[in-house]
């Protein structure tokens, strides 16, 4: 490696010491790494109204969907990948064009924020994440919405950012799992937002584990 590029990244991993960037609007870091605009929700604009009431229908139509099958998962923080068909099926129900959005190289990915997208009555690209929570620690400091800062972002227009969560509880046993269902919900618009970055260092078991890593082992 040559000498500059080892100066560079000496540099890079100085700036992760610096304390962590805290309370940042939300519109504020993504139209920064998009290019793109976080419109705010005006209760006044009649067409934000018209979205919103449709929002809340999308919002029933899957709880009751929820309510009607269950949710399968062993643990209540992997329900929420789980939500996120029942809301594209409300949302394409209710006559929205929905799926989930593309990278600007048109790429689509399942993973990342913001899980899906639709466009409305009036045409307009609007973003949709999918949450679920439990009301026991819905007022904790528990980490709850987060996004990583990537060359394929999702987000690749103008549009709203909403949140629809789920509440969610344990309503029996299947198949050695837990069987959820829905209590509530909440619409949020989230452009004010405010989120922190924080700086970490990682691995993955494949590194972690790899041969040339191991001094010893053994069997009982």
């Amino acid at each position: 490696m040559k000498d500059e590029n080892i100066k560079e990244l000496e540099n890079r991993i100085k700036q992760t010491s610096q304390p962590p960037l805290r309370n940042l609007p939300m519109s504020f870091v993504v139209e920064t790494l998009s290019g793109h605009k976080v419109i705010p929700f005006d209760k006044e604009n009649v067409q934000d109204r018209i979205v919103l009431a449709k929002l809340q229908e999308v919002a029933k139509l899957t709880t009751i969907e929820v309510n009607k099958h269950g949710i399968l998962r062993s643990r209540a923080n992997e329900v929420g990948n789980d939500i996120e068909p029942y809301v594209k099926n409300a949302l394409i129900q209710i006559g929205y064009e929905s799926d989930k959005p593309k990278t600007k190289g048109g790429k689509k990915k399942s993973t990342a924020y913001p899980d899906l997208y639709f466009v409305d009555e009036f045409g307009r690209v609007n973003y949709l994440e999918c949450k679920t929570f439990n009301v026991k620690n819905v007022a904790t400091t528990q980490r709850s919405f987060y996004f990583s800062p990537s060359e394929e972002f999702k987000v690749t227009a103008d549009a709203h950012h909403f949140v629809i969560s789920f509440e969610i509880y344990t309503d029996g046993r299947k198949e050695d799992k837990n069987i959820y269902k829905c209590k509530s919900w909440k619409l949020l618009s989230i452009e004010n937002l405010e989120i922190d970055l924080k700086y970490e260092f990682l691995s993955n078991n494949k590194k972690l584990y790899a041969k040339e890593m191991i001094l010893a082992e053994g069997n009982l």
